[in-house]
């Protein structure tokens, strides 16, 4: 998908919060081999890195985009390589994930196949958005489904493979797992505005739907998707609270 280093940032402290949980969840030890999945522009691999002491961290990405900002901070114990999740091979100490996985579908298959990757005594660790059911989601299928964006998108539309959170925990204990914790935290944010939460989600969400449509398109699904937000709620600030899955389990 052609991501957009510059409108993904754009709401980057609300995004990257959830980074420092999943890294409290981490058992640190010296010199790790550790790759992360979906690392986007790389700072928070960066970040990574350097709270792993003598570890060798391998950033992953399948947009060139991303990756061509993420090489700014690429050298030592830090370099990036472009890949999908899905075949990523090796064995790594640590199989990290930050908001990336929610783009891969049939997650039973997923999240045994990334435990594989994990090197017995090694960690998994991974946060996914889990916030589809949110009007800011479900709104997109819903004109996704309307004319005239049924016929340009071929009745396409994106399916969420995300799984209840006791489902994780399951597909861990199945693949041998030892040492869960697994669970869903709201993260709250407060937004400018009903405009606010379409930029949002134009950042993610919305952009396989713009690389499917023409682009005399884009406008007029964006603008009728702001009127929906804004019928929904109130003129002025809008609480927002996005919902977060986080798992670590190790081998």
């Amino acid at each position: 998908m052609p991501w957009n280093p510059e409108q993904y940032h754009r709401f980057q402290a609300a995004r990257f919060a959830p980074f420092e949980d999943l890294l409290g969840l981490v058992k640190v030890r010296e010199g790790m081999r550790v790759v992360d999945l979906g690392c986007g522009t790389g700072e928070l691999t960066r970040r990574l890195a350097e709270g792993l002491p003598g570890g060798e961290v391998v950033g992953v990405d399948s947009s060139p985009e991303m990756l061509e900002r993420a090489g700014a901070m690429a050298g030592g114990r830090l370099r990036f390589e472009l890949g999908s999740i899905e075949t990523v091979e090796g064995q790594w100490d640590l199989v990290f994930s930050h908001a990336a996985i929610h783009w891969v579908d049939d997650h039973r298959a997923l999240v045994p196949r990334l435990l594989s990757l994990v090197s017995p005594g090694g960690q998994l660790a991974v946060q996914l958005p889990s916030n589809h059911t949110h009007p800011t989601q479900t709104l997109i299928t819903e004109l996704a489904a309307e004319e005239p964006y049924h016929s340009a998108l071929g009745g396409w539309r994106r399916e969420s493979p995300v799984l209840a959170v006791n489902e994780y925990a399951e597909l861990l204990h199945e693949g041998g797992a030892v040492e869960m914790t697994v669970f869903e935290k709201v993260y709250p944010s407060l937004m400018e505005s009903a405009d606010a939460l379409a930029e949002w989600t134009a950042g993610t969400t919305l952009v396989p739907y713009f690389e499917r449509l023409p682009k005399d398109l884009h406008g007029p699904f964006m603008e009728r998707y702001r009127e929906r937000l804004r019928a929904l709620y109130p003129p002025g600030p809008v609480f927002f609270p996005f919902r977060r899955t986080l798992f670590a389990a190790t081998r």
